[in-house]
């Protein structure tokens, strides 16, 4: 008994003096961090609502400072389970663009569909995916940047941890796997900040085929539109290319939870109308 008793107290002596010189881990330690594919797969989710509709205001910002701006309404809707988002865009201003429509039905784990329609030459027309990386209607955004990123294209790295936007984030680097994916998506890389606490994008950097700097994002207002699943969006998005000085920023003006969305929105019938 007076062996065992002894044995308890060293043990404990040693336990005390791992904690005090920090052999053992703290708690905040020992709770692992996620992985950067299991923080980019709680993006993904996160920003997928059931179903939303929204009035848009796109501002396009030329290099000398000159501003054009379009309305915009857009309407979004899970399917298969949520491994599908359709979106549509209209645009309803100015007279220019007004009438053109974008249907996007943008998937999980295939390349996404796209169908533009423009009114002055009553035609619809596709985007491919290898041509993602095409500006979407003359902005800074392409196509690819508004789009969910198929996550099994690309590797991850979780590189640290830092303050952005007023957010302590996540700083996740996102490489494509083959030169093909690159050139799709028009960036040799990517650098995601990361809300820890929204698994929202707060920031991303965007680099060029020659890995220099291309575009940073900026997004901002991010608001919580679905309590009970956790479903965030961001009310300002803004793109600036480092490289010609212009800049695009999304502003959404109204945005309503709309799980009951009507299904014809996403057809190209309705596309045409």
């Amino acid at each position: 008994m007076k062996t065992n008793r002894l044995h308890k107290t060293a043990l404990a002596t040693l336990l005390a003096i791992g904690v005090g010189v920090g052999i053992l881990p703290t708690l905040h330690e020992a709770k692992a961090a996620p992985s950067a594919r299991e923080i980019m797969e709680k993006v993904v989710t996160t920003r997928k609502l059931d179903g939303s509709e929204a009035v848009v205001k796109m501002s396009i910002i030329n290099e000398k400072g000159e501003k054009r701006e379009r309305q915009i309404t857009m309407a979004t809707k899970l399917y298969d389970g949520g491994q599908t988002e359709k979106r549509l865009y209209r645009f309803l201003a100015p007279a220019d663009v007004k009438g053109t429509g974008v249907l996007i039905y943008d998937y999980d784990k295939q390349a996404d569909d796209t169908w533009i329609f423009l009114p002055a030459l009553r035609k619809t027309r596709r985007v491919v995916s290898s041509q993602r990386a095409q500006s979407f209607m003359g902005s800074e955004f392409s196509y690819g940047d508004l789009n969910i990123p198929t996550l099994d294209e690309f590797d991850y790295k979780l590189v640290k941890e830092e303050s952005a936007g007023g957010e302590n984030c996540f700083v996740i680097e996102v490489l494509p796997k083959s030169k093909d994916i690159a050139t799709a998506e028009g960036y040799s890389k990517k650098l995601y900040w990361v809300s820890t606490k929204k698994f929202a994008v707060v920031q991303g950097h965007y680099f060029d085929m020659d890995g220099k700097l291309m575009k940073e994002l900026k997004s901002s207002n991010i608001k919580l539109l679905d309590a009970k699943n956790n479903r965030y969006r961001a009310m300002h998005m803004e793109m600036v290319n480092k490289q010609n000085g212009r800049k695009s920023v999304f502003d959404s003006e109204k945005v309503t939870f709309a799980p009951d969305t009507k299904d014809e929105y996403f057809t190209t019938r309705f596309l045409e109308q």
